[in-house]
């Protein structure tokens, strides 16, 4: 369902371009364009598509959704995530068990395919007709009483009052705001693939990991489906560095499947439908933290202001959050500075909070430490059974131990009790 158009609290209508048609950028359009604005989005692809396999949308990302009138829509595609579970692959120990009702509200993840909610949010904003340019890479801006994009072929589009770079890890455009560094490349990525479900022996409502030690990692996430009427998918992903993927693919794909399976019986069912290196895609992660996600008539969201290890799930719902803040702070404000200094102020201790988190909490999954791993499998999982542990792992996984919703003008969604399977 789609909403009326609001003009904010001044009345004031900006030309808007995005950078970016993935799930940043286009939560961002639905937004503007809902709230009177005119907006453009370029997409660098000649097709926008998604990119990846799996996430979970955790109460934040959810929330955001629910205010942009899309929460049945996901909810209908993915699958209700209600505990993170890991092991010892050699022991069996639990190491890691998270419940999402260690906190009060009713909370839960949800678990998609990548273009499921890639698919949503592009319907949307098909339905209120927001112009995507494709094939357009974007160099630079020039910023003058307004701002004009430069196009990697010397062409140029605008003026615009702001532009909102929103075109991942990958963005050229956040040069622009003066205070932007490469992402610094981490240590461990991972091969991953979208494959059929195969849940027999697995909880269809949790996220389950294999450890060995620290450097390597196997997951099972439950996904639903890409899209209406699909077949249910699970995302599968096992840790490696990017460095060692070539010597893993010259092994051979049936070396790789029996180490797989060694360590992880169970998964067989999954690697049984991978029949060579083809079908899995190698993740390279990076962590950087902007300063300030904005300069000049330009707002810097999601992956091109912060990204990191996936280990704590957050970029996604972050990009969201993101989002909704900068929507809010034009809404509230008489103008682009204001709203840009707004928007900045709103998520700079969430996002700061949260990459901290995940950069401290990742090599005690994926690193080469050996003492790592032995104090998160004998110390850190005896601690987090204790009150007040349980309650705070939860509300970490679901991105709210700082409050994100007030500072960005949310109200937290209230969660009906059954996801659609």
């Amino acid at each position: 369902m789609s909403r009326p158009v609001r003009l904010g609290g001044n009345g004031i209508s900006y030309h808007i371009a995005i950078a970016g048609a993935g799930p940043a950028g286009l939560a961002m359009a639905l937004y503007l364009r809902r709230a009177g604005h005119r907006v453009t989005i370029f997409e660098r692809f000649e097709e926008p598509k998604p990119v990846g396999s799996g996430l979970i949308l955790q109460p934040t990302g959810l929330t955001v959704l629910a205010d942009l009138g899309l929460l049945d829509d996901i909810m209908a595609l993915g699958s209700r995530i209600d505990r993170l579970h890991g092991a010892d692959a050699s022991t069996g120990r639990t190491v890691l068990d998270v419940c999402y009702d260690a906190q009060h509200g009713g909370r839960f993840g949800l678990a998609v395919h990548r273009a499921a909610l890639f698919g949503v949010l592009f319907r949307a904003a098909r339905r209120e007709t927001i112009a995507i340019e494709t094939g357009v890479e974007i160099e630079t801006l020039d910023i003058g009483d307004r701002a004009t994009l430069v196009r990697g072929n010397g062409r140029r589009a605008g003026p615009f009052d702001l532009v909102v770079d929103a075109s991942s890890s990958r963005s050229k455009l956040r040069q622009c705001a003066g205070n932007a560094r490469a992402p610094r490349p981490l240590t461990y990525g991972a091969l991953w693939a979208s494959l059929d479900w195969r849940g027999e022996g697995f909880d269809e409502h949790a996220l389950l990991q294999r450890y060995d030690k620290a450097s390597v990692m196997i997951g099972v996430l439950p996904i639903g489906r890409p899209e209406p009427g699909s077949e249910r998918m699970a995302a599968f992903f096992w840790s490696l560095k990017p460095a060692d993927a070539d010597a893993v693919r010259n092994l051979g794909i049936d070396a790789w499947k029996e180490r797989v399976v060694r360590l992880w019986p169970q998964v067989e069912a999954f690697t049984n439908q991978i029949g060579s290196f083809d079908q899995l895609s190698l993740a390279r992660y990076g962590h950087h933290t902007m300063k300030s996600p904005v300069g000049r008539r330009l707002a810097v969201i999601g992956d091109a202001a912060h990204s990191t290890s996936p280990q704590l799930g957050q970029g996604a719902n972050m990009a969201l959050l993101d989002a909704a803040a900068l929507s809010h702070a034009l809404e509230r404000t008489g103008s682009v500075e204001a709203a840009l200094e707004g928007y900045a102020k709103a998520r700079r201790w969430h996002v700061r909070a949260f990459q901290a988190l995940s950069l401290a909490f990742t090599p005690f999954y994926q690193s080469d430490s050996v003492a790592l791993p032995f104090i998160r499998d004998r110390l850190v999982a005896t601690i987090a059974k204790i009150p007040p542990a349980p309650r705070f792992l939860a509300s970490m996984v679901a991105g709210t131990v700082i409050d994100p919703f007030r500072r960005v003008g949310l109200a937290e969604a209230r969660w009906p009790d059954r996801v659609a399977e």
